[in-house]
């Protein structure tokens, strides 16, 4: 465990991650500023369409900030995986000219999104005591959450990158999949809109609609109108699925990804 975080590689890390930032914002007017003003501009949006005109969510406390906080999560997700999926080719060079763990270019990768997580949950924060909107004690238990999603993220991302170095079509598969999950997530709408207990139980089987809701539950409102796993089940062990799934997301993640890239160099 030392070896892999010894500070040789810490510092690799480091230097990827700021080599990523300089790149992604090059040429950029704005540059760093678009880390917080992308989501928010999509916020304003997705808020106008789906809480003046659609009206959704009137019946959810803080529902803007309810929409908020799920898009913010749901982005992290969506620019982690996708990121990290081209992580490795787009280190080719790199990885042919420099004896490196491959992990490293992955882990970096992850660690941009995080840093954009964090930056947008100040803005979440912001919005939070604009709001009014009472400080919870259960959102000491966000960490918690946001490692669940890390986590889930990381397995896919290794597995992705892994699988993108030999079939090239994983980059288009992963797009339709992401944009099916952003739509069967409950994102933009409340779980409490899908009357049939049965389908709410399948999408809370999701673990990114099981933490975005647990999330939700945690730091704006404890209304029953947010539909938490514990809720769903009523304590049974069906809410705990998520969770294994995320365990098994990171297993098969590892070891494909711990299999593939000792032919990293002569596939990219």
């Amino acid at each position: 465990m030392r070896h892999y975080f010894s500070k040789k590689n810490r510092a690799l890390v480091a230097e990827l991650v700021r080599t990523d930032f300089k790149l992604r914002y090059q040429g950029s007017v704005l540059g760093y500023a678009w880390s917080l003003l992308r989501p928010l501009f999509l916020f304003v949006i997705l808020y106008v369409v789906f809480v003046r005109f659609i009206k959704l969510g009137t019946d959810v406390p803080h529902y803007p900030i309810y929409l908020l906080l799920g898009v913010v999560l749901w982005n992290f997700f969506n620019e982690m995986t996708v990121q990290s999926l081209g992580s490795i080719v787009g280190r080719g060079d790199l990885i042919r000219k420099i004896r490196i763990p491959r992990w490293i270019i992955v882990l970096s990768s992850s660690i941009s999104a995080l840093i954009n997580l964090f930056l947008n949950l100040i803005v979440v924060t912001v919005f939070l005591f604009i709001n009014h909107v009472d400080l919870l004690r259960t959102t000491l238990w966000l960490p918690l959450i946001l490692l669940e999603i890390y986590v889930f993220a990381l397995g896919l991302s290794l597995f992705l990158s892994a699988a993108f170095v030999k079939f090239r079509d994983v980059n288009y598969i992963w797009e339709v999949i992401l944009q099916a999950g952003f739509y069967l997530t409950p994102i933009l709408y409340p779980l409490t809109k899908i009357t049939n207990v049965t389908f709410q139980k399948l999408i809370i089987l999701n673990p990114m609609a099981q933490s975005i809701q647990d999330a939700r539950y945690a730091t704006i409102t404890h209304s029953d109108k947010v539909i938490t796993a514990h809720r769903l089940f009523q304590g049974g062990w069906f809410e705990y699925i998520p969770f294994a799934l995320v365990a098994l997301v990171l297993l098969m993640g590892v070891t494909y990804f711990k299999r593939q890239s000792e032919y990293f160099a002569e596939n990219i």
